[in-house]
C-alpha cells in the first residue's frame, strides 16, 4: 500500500457530495444515578441526570460523511409525526446533513431506540432496559411514489450515493430499482450496506457485507483463500458490480475487482476495540466517499478501514474526521 499517496490525497475526501439513502434513525440515551428501589413494584427508580441524542442506523452512515466532508451530504428517508420526528429532523440538521428530500409519514413511528441506564457512585453505568420505537412493514404505495420523486429530484445533485438498509419498510424493490436507475442516468457512484436480500441490489457500483452475512448468501463457509476468492468472484458476477468490499471483523477486509487479485487489508485496531456499534456505517461512509474521491477500491477500503479503526474506540456511533485519518495514518505501522 502506498501511505504517502492516500496521505497527500486524503483532503479530496472534503469534494464529493453524497447522498443516503435508507433506514434513519436516532439512539436515546437517556441516564440516571439509582436512589431507591421503588415501593410500587421491585425496580430502580433512577434520578434522571441527562439525555443524549445520537444519529444510528443510516443517520450514523450520513453522520460520519459530514463529519469527514464538512456537511455535503443529504438524506432521503422516512419519519413520523411524531415527538421523536421532530428530534431526528433537530439532530440531522445539526450534523449539518440536508433534510429537504426527508418524506413525513404519519402511519409509522420514528424509528427510535431507547436506552436507558444507571448508575451509582460504587459502580461504573450500565444500561438496564432497551426499548425500541419502529415500523418494519414496507412504506406505503403513497408514500413510496414521494420517495422516489425526491430520488429523481436528488440524485443528479450529488456525487455519490449510499443505500443503507436495516429492513426497516424504506427500502422496497421500486425504491431501490428507483436509485440504481437514477445513479445509471447521471453516472453516479452507488454503493449499498446491505445483510440480506443481496440480489435486489444487482447493478449498484459496489456493496460492504460482512463475512457472515456474504457466507449466509452464497451458501458456504469461507475458511481460506480459495473459498473467499470463489465468494468475491459470484457476488461480483451475481450482482454486476465494479468492484465488492467484504468486511470480516478482527480479519480485515476483502476487496474485489473484476478480472483482479483480491485485495486483503488487515484490521489496523486490535487492541483498543471499546464498541463496535456503528463502525460498518462508518466504512460504508468513508468508503463510498474515497471512491467518489478518485480513489480506488483498494484505497477506499484502506480509508474506510481506517475510519472504522478510530470509531471503534468510543462507546456507541461515533464519528471521526480527515484530520483524524491523517493523524492515524501517519503513525500507522504497516
Amino acid at each position: 500500500m502506498d501511505k504517502e499517496y492516500i496521505l497527500n490525497n486524503l483532503e479530496k475526501l472534503y469534494e464529493p457530495k453524497i447522498l443516503v439513502i435508507g433506514d434513519f434513525a436516532i439512539d436515546e440515551m437517556i441516564f440516571g444515578q439509582t436512589e431507591r428501589i421503588s415501593r410500587e413494584a421491585p425496580v430502580l427508580i433512577l434520578e434522571h441526570t441527562d439525555t443524549k441524542i445520537i444519529l444510528g442506523t443510516a443517520s450514523n452512515a450520513a453522520n460520519n460523511i459530514s463529519a469527514l466532508n464538512k456537511g455535503k451530504v443529504g438524506a432521503i428517508g422516512v419519519y413520523g409525526d411524531d415527538y421523536h420526528g421532530k428530534i431526528l429532523l433537530q439532530a440531522l440538521n445539526e450534523a449539518k446533513i440536508d433534510t429537504t428530500f426527508m418524506v413525513m409519514d404519519k402511519t409509522r413511528k420514528t424509528t427510535t431506540k431507547t436506552r436507558i441506564s444507571g448508575s451509582c457512585s460504587q459502580s461504573v453505568t450500565q444500561q438496564i432496559v432497551r426499548i425500541d420505537r419502529q415500523t418494519k412493514t414496507p412504506v406505503s404505495g403513497e408514500v413510496e411514489e414521494k420517495i422516489m420523486e425526491n430520488i429523481k429530484k436528488a440524485v443528479k445533485l450529488y456525487d455519490g450515493i449510499i443505500l443503507s438498509d436495516y429492513h426497516l419498510g424504506l427500502l422496497t424493490d421500486n425504491v431501490i430499482k428507483c436509485a440504481i436507475e437514477e445513479a445509471k442516468k447521471y453516472n453516479k457512484i452507488i454503493v449499498a450496506d446491505i445483510q440480506k436480500d443481496f440480489l435486489k441490489y444487482k447493478g449498484v457500483t459496489s456493496i460492504t457485507p460482512n463475512q457472515p452475512d456474504t457466507e449466509k448468501f452464497i451458501g458456504k463457509f469461507i475458511v481460506d483463500d480459495k473459498t473467499l476468492n470463489e465468494a468475491g468472484e459470484e457476488l461480483l458476477s451475481k450482482l454486476e458490480l465494479k468492484n465488492l468490499l467484504i468486511t470480516r471483523g478482527e480479519n480485515g477486509m476483502a476487496v474485489f475487482e473484476e478480472n483482479k487479485p483480491v485485495e486483503k487489508i488487515p484490521a489496523f485496531n486490535k487492541k483498543e476495540v471499546f464498541d463496535v456499534t456503528g463502525a460498518g456505517d462508518t466504512v460504508v461512509a468513508a468508503y463510498t466517499l474515497a471512491l467518489c474521491a478518485g480513489f480506488n477500491a483498494k484505497y477506499a477500503a484502506t480509508i474506510g478501514n481506517l475510519a472504522a479503526s478510530i470509531v471503534i474506540r468510543f462507546f456507541g456511533c461515533h464519528t471521526t474526521t480527515v484530520e483524524n485519518l491523517k493523524f492515524e495514518l501517519k503513525n500507522l505501522m504497516i
